[in-house]
Order: structure tokens, then sequence, then C-alpha cells
């Protein structure tokens, strides 16, 4: 069966940055394959393209361009905050609050969204919010594990994030519990 829409791909991958030398981010197996309903937007537009027509079985080596993929960093997402903000019973947890903690933070309309912490003065916390794999090109290798119809209970919207088991590519996850890894769907 083909890499089509509406089907349920199963692959494995290994994604590294830049190209097929980078630092390995991300490694699924055939044990712990992501899964994911084809064409249906819960994974990054390029990475699908480039999956589309490939069997059960095949090998797959693509290249992403970061803007492809989660975008260029957006300085305008790196943000001051007062550490007051932060502030529980009158103590600024130090710990919890360390140079490279990710925090889950919520806009005041709602959206809830990630920030790492980038650096941590007297006054002052600064927080990333851009994806973690933003401004990154993305190189994946692979195996398309298995192609089958999706069930109709595969293909309702309620279906979660999408990102099987720590999965690649949703732009909007919705994964706030750390059930989808923190590779670069995620």
């Amino acid at each position: 069966m083909t890499v089509s829409i509406n089907k349920m791909v199963k692959l494995s991958y290994t994604l590294r940055s830049n190209n097929n030398e980078g630092e390995i981010i991300e490694q699924t197996t055939p044990e712990t394959p992501l899964q994911f309903v084809f064409g249906i937007g819960t994974m990054l537009p390029m990475f699908e393209s480039n999956l589309a027509g490939l069997n059960q079985g095949d090998n797959f080596e693509m290249q992403l361009k970061a803007s492809d993929a989660y975008g260029e960093i957006d300085e305008n997402a790196i943000v001051d905050l007062s550490k007051e903000i932060f502030v529980v019973d009158g103590v600024f947890d130090e710990d919890r609050f360390a140079i490279g903690a990710q925090i889950p933070m919520q806009t005041s309309n709602g959206q809830r969204m990630n920030g790492t912490i980038v650096s941590v003065d007297e006054e002052t916390l600064t927080m990333d919010f851009n994806h973690p794999l933003a401004g990154m090109d993305l190189h994946f290798t692979g195996n398309i594990i298995e192609v089958r119809e999706a069930t109709e209970e595969e293909l309702a919207p309620s279906m979660g994030c999408g990102c099987g088991s720590g999965g690649c590519g949703s732009h909007d996850h919705g994964c706030d519990d750390g059930s989808c890894g923190s590779g670069c769907g995620c």
C-alpha cells in the first residue's frame, strides 16, 4: 500500500541536525515507531510531501530547510520577564527556573506555549518561545514499516496530538504532558 491521504503510516527514523553527519536529535525504532494519519495536518507539510507515494518497506532520506520545518528563529519570541512572576510564597525557586529549563506558560488569552529559560539575572528571566528546532535544517533517514487504511477512530479530530510514540512534525501538537517526547514533533 502507498503512503497517501488518510492512510495510517508507521515508520522509524533518525533525525539529525543540518545534514546526514549532524548531531542526532531524535530516533525511533521499529519497536517504538512514529505513527500518524497521512494528510490530516499533524505533520510538517514538507515531511509528508517527501513521504507521499512511498510504500511499505521503502527507505527514505530527506533534508528539510529550517523554513520548511519550524521556521527561522524569531527574535520577538525571546522575551524578558520579571522574576516576580515566578515567585511563590515569597520564594524564587532557582532550581526550577534554571537556564535550560522548559517552562509551560499561558498568554493572557489562554494560549499555551512552552518557553526555555536562556538567562537569569537579579530581576529578569529571559525566555525563548521559539520551537526548540527553529532555525535548524533537519535531515531524516528512515524506513516505512507499515501503511494501511486508517480507521474511523484514527481519522477523528479528537485523536490528540497525533504524535504516536514521540514523533515528528506537529506544528500544533497539543501535548503538554510530555507524552510526545521533546523532539521535532513536540
